[in-house]
């Protein structure tokens, strides 16, 4: 009989957290946030971005867009290039603020940016996860 009485307490415990609610929950509710879809839809796909070539102001090549990476933080995303090589070959990759690239005329520019301040830039490798 005992047994049978502490059983029961301990599902009455049980059974008033899961109807309290909130027991096991977790962090602040999320909102959503409504967006602009006509404007959203006249941005830039990352499909399409990406291995895009990327001028100068000079309208000389200075890479190809390798990649489009979204920051840990989830602000800020970055323009992964492919710099120097030939054919696919010899290439290393840099990390540019993906607001620093420019649409004119359905090329994608990087203004002021030469080969040479691009190679002098880190290179980028991706984190091993």
């Amino acid at each position: 009989m005992k047994k049978l009485s502490l059983f029961a307490g301990a599902a009455a415990i049980a059974l008033s957290v899961l109807m309290a609610g909130g027991g096991f929950a977790q962090g602040q509710p999320q909102t959503i946030t409504k967006v602009d879809v006509l404007q959203v839809s006249t941005g830039f796909r990352a499909s399409k971005v990406i291995g895009a070539d990327v001028v100068n102001g000079a309208n000389e090549s200075i890479g190809k867009i390798d990649d489009v990476i979204i920051a840990s933080d989830g602000k800020a995303p970055y323009a992964v290039l492919s710099i120097g090589g030939f054919l696919g070959m010899g290439a290393r990759l840099i990390a540019v603020p993906y607001d620093s690239l420019r649409v004119v005329e359905k090329k994608i520019m990087l203004p002021g940016a030469s080969k040479e301040q691009l190679k002098a830039l880190p290179e980028f490798r991706y984190a091993s996860n």
